[in-house]
């Protein structure tokens, strides 16, 4: 008999303030200086249109014998446990039901596989199996890390916590010849691998009227399912499909309501993920790029390829370093923080624009600008707080390394304008420093630029000092690089 496993990604971010607060501006929670006021709203909507008519639906599904499973992300179940209790509940019915399965996945929906330790990712991946049992009542044994971001190091990672498999894309790249319709591993983890084209059938292409395949019923559907080469078929698409991204008068419900039926006359039984680990292993993988389900490529580029996406990256991982609260620190490693800096085009750029709630630049200096901010009142919180001078005096290092906000950040010019290279701390200046242009080189040092940033901005009057009668690059890198050095050790 063929076998279908449906799996259903559910998540929610905490949106950034496109703008600071104005000042005296009363909070009734310490996060909302930094988070949109808008995210109880959309929560709200999204909440009304597709959580809670969709998870009914499903409920009365599973009564009937119907499986399925959910990953749903720790910053949605916060969002409606805050938000939309009556919504939660029946998300709770549903994880309690035998005949789901509740998956593990980053507790913050994080970028924390991109760090270069993944102990923060292994923290996450625990994090949210604790909070998925206290729901459930379960302790969950398959993973799918964000957006199905999947490599060697995040198998071995996974193998490691215990997993017992995981879910990623079937990405050709991946598979090549090979069926997505089998079970596979990677390392010491086995691979259910999505079959993306069944996924999309439904995610993307259910109202597209030029499609030759729409209108897209249960019984057509069920019969492509029940004709698929394989073992089983994973079917995983965004929760939000249900009525959300696919309004109820589309006839998603219908859809969904219809399609166990037609799988049955068909031979096809639904299953939960644990119940496909008992198919044999058809093939190990040894994975050294990244893939994942986002946009054409199906790699990392939807989070980390332009220069702004990297400078953010990298400014969250370094802010592991300062005294920042843990729990707001990591809704700042929030995946789509960085999936709206995005400057694709075509149809993936559209995507992510139907997702983002700002520009790509806006979404950028927004985050760079929060970022800071949280990092200054910490570092200067902290050292307020201290008894100790030595503590103190480690703070006030701390404070130089600190992250600058767009506008405090030193923009490299030249004789012909902008360079396009930006330091938003000292670190990055350090890097910079080594590629720059030599005439941006020399209009800083003759304006004095570099002094006067240090002193007034960086508030670094040791360096500043040092470097104010340099004239030549290798001088200035090495003094840059040398204070770095002596800042991170005290």
């Amino acid at each position: 008999m063929k076998t279908i496993c449906f799996g259903f990604e559910l998540h929610q971010p905490y949106r950034l303030r496109k703008s600071t607060p104005s000042p005296g501006t009363t909070f009734h929670e310490p996060y909302e200086q930094y988070f949109a006021p808008e995210n109880k709203e959309i929560l709200q909507k999204v909440s009304d249109k597709c959580y809670k008519p969709a998870t009914s639906l499903l409920i009365d599904l599973m009564d009937k014998g119907f499986h399925a499973a959910f990953s749903v992300s720790g910053t949605l179940l916060e969002q409606l446990e805050r938000w939309d209790p009556d919504a939660l509940d029946l998300l709770t019915t549903c994880a309690r039901h035998p005949n789901s399965e509740m998956l593990c996945q980053t507790y913050y929906h994080s970028i924390a596989a991109f760090f270069t330790d993944h102990a923060e990712l292994a923290d996450q991946f625990m994090m949210h199996a604790d909070r998925i049992h206290e729901l459930s009542g379960t302790q969950p044994i398959i993973c799918e890390n964000t957006e199905f971001l999947f490599n060697n190091a995040i198998a071995d990672t996974m193998a490691h916590l215990g997993f017992k498999g995981c879910f990623t894309e079937g990405a050709d790249r991946l598979l090549g010849w090979r069926s997505p319709n089998f079970l596979y591993q990677c390392r010491d983890i086995p691979l259910i691998v999505r079959n993306f084209g069944l996924s999309d059938d439904i995610a993307f292409r259910f109202c597209t009227h030029n499609w030759k395949e729409y209108p897209l019923t249960a019984d057509k559907y069920a019969s492509w399912v029940a004709e698929a080469y394989g073992d089983f078929v994973s079917i995983f698409i965004d929760y939000e499909t249900l009525g959300e991204h696919f309004w109820a008068d589309s006839g998603i419900f219908q859809f969904l309501e219809y399609l166990p039926e037609e799988l049955e006359k068909r031979g096809v039984k639904s299953v939960t993920p644990r119940d496909l680990l008992a198919y044999p292993i058809r093939h190990t993988f040894d994975i050294d790029y990244t893939i994942s389900w986002a946009d054409a490529e199906k790699d990392e580029t939807a989070w980390i390829q332009n220069r702004k996406q990297k400078n953010a990256l990298r400014a969250c991982e370094r802010a592991a370093h300062f005294p920042l609260d843990r729990h707001l620190y990591r809704l700042l490693q929030t995946s789509d923080h960085f999936y709206y800096m995005s400057t694709k085009h075509g149809s993936c750029g559209e995507v992510h624009n139907y997702f983002s709630h700002q520009g790509e630049h806006d979404a950028f200096i927004t985050y760079m600008d929060t970022l800071a901010n949280v990092e200054a009142h910490a570092i200067q919180n902290a050292c307020t707080a201290s008894s100790s001078p030595e503590e103190r005096e480690h703070l006030k290092a701390q404070y130089k390394l600190r992250t600058l906000s767009s506008d405090q950040a030193f923009h490299f010019a030249g004789k012909g304008g902008y360079t396009g290279h930006v330091a938003f701390d000292l670190d990055q200046f350090s890097d910079l420093i080594a590629i720059i242009p030599s005439d941006s080189l020399a209009y800083h040092l003759k304006n004095q630029d570099y002094t006067h940033w240090l002193q007034e901005i960086v508030q670094d009057t040791v360096l500043a000092d040092q470097i104010k009668d340099l004239t030549s690059r290798e001088e200035m890198m090495e003094c840059v690089e040398r204070r770095c050095k002596e800042l991170w050790m005290c």
